[in-house]
């Protein structure tokens, strides 16, 4: 056995923990004599993929397994991704999506392309981590548990699949949260797969799962999805309705500052929809054209290609509602996974400590994921439950617009409230009414 690395193969950079390069690993001597077909050997026994070395990306269906044109490009893009992560591993790569929608083999696949290389990888189910951790304490254990944990934490490349399983203790939580914690400090390469959003894991780990410096979120798509969900009135039908053409900001008599924070919002959600990016709130009184604008996004974005859910907020509670569990449980998530969503009229709902933790869930998966996102409210920040208006508040991802003009409802249009001068040509009393805002 090699005195150096002790039979391991590979050895750590420096012990320095201000050494950028601190947790990092490199092979040992005695591995870089070891011929190719010895190498490869020993890193399939290293890697623990047993029957899995089968799963590469030559025998991966790279478009899955459905006849959906938007779910092969979905899933073909998630296979490159992959790809190029396994042709250099940097940071971690989080594989979410329905079960049986191919996240094992792609992470089997990135394993076993790191080998081909002559490089290390450890593949690992979430649940055998754990099994064999705690078999570690017992004596006649076939590796201690102080050995198993330090090569997971140190491990050149880990992969664990089947996140899902590492809740089902404290102890479990805890032992794994100290293992990626390590990882995650040390930036060491780490793919993992999950059926849930990791935004839905406990909140020190969500908060590293879903860290944009360090972390990229790769949908599997597994079935086709609607391109646009409606839940209240607003049907796909009814969007042609509301365009940023048929938006009419000078439409009405209206105070300077009123006019102008309509107009600004006029201008700013449709510089949103055009090139999305973090969160667009609109602020304002129920009828000033909130809703307006944000179906006027929801159009432009489906005829872009996005994936769109507008989502009236009382229409989905009601949906969510306790007794249809099933239902609400994929209706949410599909909710908080798509692409762009629009959370109309947020603050008209009943409030009650359910409901408001329900949108609290929805608008932290999509805060820590930074998912495209409308809201209209006409409720101040300082009305709302704290933890959401602290989302919504965020300048790193939100950008606030406020409306000051008031309910078209409740007020005469601009033809009707000025009349034109006497000596005006008679067509000037005739002016084309602008098409009603919400």
């Amino acid at each position: 056995m090699c005195p150096i690395c002790e039979g391991a193969r590979f050895v750590r950079v420096t012990a320095d923990p201000e050494d950028p390069r601190f947790g990092r690993t490199v092979p040992c001597e005695c591995a870089t004599r070891e011929d190719s077909s010895a190498r490869r050997a020993r890193l399939l026994r290293y890697s623990r993929l047993g029957a899995l070395a089968r799963l590469t990306f030559g025998t991966l269906v790279h478009r899955g397994r459905t006849n959906d044109p938007d779910v092969q490009a979905r899933y073909a893009e998630a296979v490159a991704i992959a790809q190029r992560f396994a042709d250099r591993p940097e940071g971690w790569l989080v594989l979410t999506g329905p079960h049986g929608a191919g996240k094992t083999h792609i992470a089997a696949a990135i394993a076993n392309r790191v080998i081909e290389r002559g490089e290390a990888a450890l593949f690992l189910t979430v649940a055998d981590l754990l099994d064999h951790l705690r078999a570690g304490y017992q004596e006649d254990a076939e590796q201690a548990y102080d050995e198993l944990i330090e090569q997971v934490r140190t491990a050149p490349l880990l992969i664990l699949d089947d996140l899902d399983a590492y809740s089902e203790t404290p102890w479990a939580r805890e032992k794994f949260f100290q293992v990626v914690s390590h990882r995650f400090n040390a930036a060491l390469p780490t793919a993992f797969t999950t059926s849930k959003a990791p935004s839905e894991a406990d909140e020190r780990l969500a908060a590293r799962l879903t860290d944009p410096s360090m972390t990229q979120i790769v949908e599997v798509a597994g079935t086709s999805s609607p391109r646009y969900l409606g839940i209240g009135a607003m049907s796909r039908e009814r969007l042609a309705d509301f365009t940023f053409e048929s938006f009419d900001p000078d439409g009405y008599s209206l105070a300077p500052e009123q006019r102008a924070s309509l107009r600004g919002a006029f201008l700013k959600a449709r510089e949103w929809a055009d090139a999305p990016e973090g969160w667009l709130v609109l602020l304002g009184v129920t009828g000033c054209g909130k809703t307006h604008l944000a179906a006027a996004i929801a159009g432009q974005r489906l005829a872009a290609g996005d994936r769109v859910a507008f989502v009236n907020v009382p229409d989905l509670l009601d949906a969510l509602r306790p007794g249809r569990e099933e239902d609400a449980v994929e209706l949410l998530r599909r909710v908080r996974e798509v692409p762009v969503l629009i959370l109309d009229d947020l603050g008209a709902q009943k409030s009650t400590p359910w409901a408001e933790e329900k949108l609290y869930q929805l608008l932290n998966h999509r805060h820590l994921a930074r998912l495209h996102t409308v809201v209209t409210t006409n409720q101040g920040l300082g009305e709302m439950e704290p933890r959401i208006a602290s989302r919504l508040a965020d300048s790193n991802v939100s950008r606030l617009q406020e409306i000051t003009a008031p309910d078209f409802r409740t007020m005469g249009r601009r033809e009707m409230v000025a009349r034109p001068p006497e000596d005006a040509p008679p067509s000037a009393s005739r002016a084309r009414a602008p098409r009603p805002r919400r």
